[in-house]
């Protein structure tokens, strides 16, 4: 059973999704039971991973026990085992979340949002977990599928921004495999740890560098990196409001974290043109971080602000790539970690919210700590984190790319790095400051309870990110530890 772990992970929200909409015509809460409960065991099953790579090291599953190179294979190093252990008790929370939007009354739809989101983690997962070049292709597709369908759920801006978002994602699913079908010419393997081995062998610098200038778009497409990040800002906003924490706050990272298998694994620091690719990155974070904060602050729709914010927060991910030492990479996957429950966390409060008072203009939430003291905690914390306060997680995540920046004597990244925070603080303060002291609107509850502020399917996913980040937070030093385990022998 253990040693089938890496491929269950991935299996069974996928297996959940298939049935559901069959299963709910025999039971209205079958299906959707099923999802989650397959869904929780992913996320159980992935920390006995973490645990079993900290004690023994990496893992390698061969799918079928077809010999590698020849098969596909999944790699679970203490890198992506942490991702695994986030991003699937984000896809849990979200399933329990996503309950309580939808209409009541039309079960089928309600269940096929489910089986979306079952999709959309199962994608994530498998991206995160392979080995493949092509098979991360495959999931990358099956993440992108899901998106459009569960971002055109969002009503009729909903369906105008999963249009654009899958015009602009073709674009890159074909960038991506122009860049891997170049590889393959050139290496003649799919595999990433042959691939690399044959690259580094040397004679292939020329289908590199072709091949990494269709990389680079393509990744910075799918992680929505300025200049490539058009398409996020509507479809963040107006995706299906139960699933919006999912794809916020964990559908940009794993591009992320493909870009940098291929940057840093695949292609390795010693081929000339990483270096100056490298540099380009710089360049697009630091436009990314300044223009992210900046175009957030002229937003009155809370949707919007976070949606900015992320072009933002993306590009400190991508910066701790730039810098590239081992310290900045691990401060560039803290902040991916910790992101995802920040991002996630806003947007669960945004979605209960707009559940109780039907707005997401910060301009009506006066004192609306009074009636929602748990979402107004999360909302704080979270945003605290986003600025870089400690001791929340985004303190920490800043403070190791600060210390990977100074390493290397980049101090234009610090710089860079202070005023992006400084910006942060200007709206999210602005957002703080709403909730607290701004006169209150009068807003008339849609759902009111002696008992609690909101349902517990509301409730739960709000603490769990609340209590995530200060975690991150408090216990950074083991988390990169454990980053460092994978990361000591790759950067610069």
């Amino acid at each position: 059973m253990t040693a089938n772990i890496p491929v269950l992970v991935i299996l069974l929200p996928l297996c959940s999704a298939l049935p559901c909409l069959a299963l709910t015509k025999v039971n209205r809460h079958l299906g959707n039971a099923v999802v989650k409960i397959a869904c929780l065991g992913s996320f159980v099953l992935s920390v006995i991973q973490l645990i079993e790579v900290v004690k023994n090291g990496p893992v390698h599953y061969a799918i079928g026990n077809y010999a590698v190179p020849y098969g596909i294979e999944l790699v679970i190093d203490s890198l992506n085992a942490v991702l695994l252990v986030a991003f699937s008790l984000i896809g849990f929370m979200t399933l329990i979340f996503a309950g309580n939007f939808g209409d009541r009354k039309r079960p089928m739809m309600i269940a096929a949002a489910n089986a979306e989101i079952a999709l959309l983690i199962t994608g994530l997962l498998g991206m995160t977990s392979t080995g493949d070049v092509f098979n991360l292709y495959v999931f990358l597709e099956i993440t992108s599928l899901s998106a459009y369908c569960l971002i055109s759920l969002g009503g009729s801006r909903g369906v105008v921004s999963a249009y654009r978002y899958m015009l602009v994602g073709t674009i890159a699913a074909t960038f991506y495999l122009l860049g891997i079908g170049i590889l393959y010419g050139a290496t003649g393997t799919l595999n990433m740890g042959d691939m690399a081995k044959i690259l580094n062998e040397g004679g292939h610098d020329n289908a590199m560098l072709v091949a990494m200038c269709f990389l680079i778009p393509a990744f910075g497409i799918k992680m929505a990196l300025f200049p490539f990040h058009g398409w996020q800002p509507s479809a963040y906003a107006h995706a299906e409001p139960g699933s919006r924490p999912l794809i916020t706050g964990v559908m940009g990272k794993v591009p992320a974290l493909a870009m940098f298998r291929f940057f840093f694994c695949i292609y390795g620091t010693d081929f000339r043109f990483v270096r100056l690719s490298l540099i380009l990155l710089g360049v697009f974070s630091v436009i990314g971080m300044l223009y992210g904060s900046i175009m957030a602050m002229g937003q009155s729709d809370i949707r919007k602000i976070l949606a900015y914010s992320s072009v933002a927060q993306i590009g400190y991910i991508s910066l701790g790539f730039a810098i590239g030492t081992p310290v900045a990479l691990a401060g560039a996957f803290l902040h991916m970690l910790g992101h995802a429950f920040m991002k996630g966390g806003l947007f669960f409060c945004t979605g209960a919210i707009r559940y109780k008072y039907g707005t997401a203009d910060i301009d009506n939430f006066g004192r609306i700590y009074k009636k929602m003291p748990l979402t107004c905690g999360l909302l704080v914390i979270a945003s605290l984190s986003m600025i870089g306060i400690p001791p929340t997680v985004g303190f920490f995540s800043k403070w190791y790319l600060a210390l990977g920046a100074a390493g290397r004597h980049e101090w234009i990244y610090i710089a860079v790095l202070v005023i992006s925070s400084l910006l942060n603080a200007v709206y999210f303060f602005k957002l703080i400051e709403k909730v607290f002291i701004r006169q209150s609107a009068g807003l008339k509850e849609r759902w009111k309870s002696e008992e609690f502020e909101l349902p517990v399917s509301i409730i739960l996913p709000v603490v769990v990110c609340f209590l995530a980040i200060l975690g991150l937070g408090l216990f950074n030093v083991r988390i990169i530890g454990i980053l460092l385990m994978t990361l000591e022998g790759v950067g610069l």
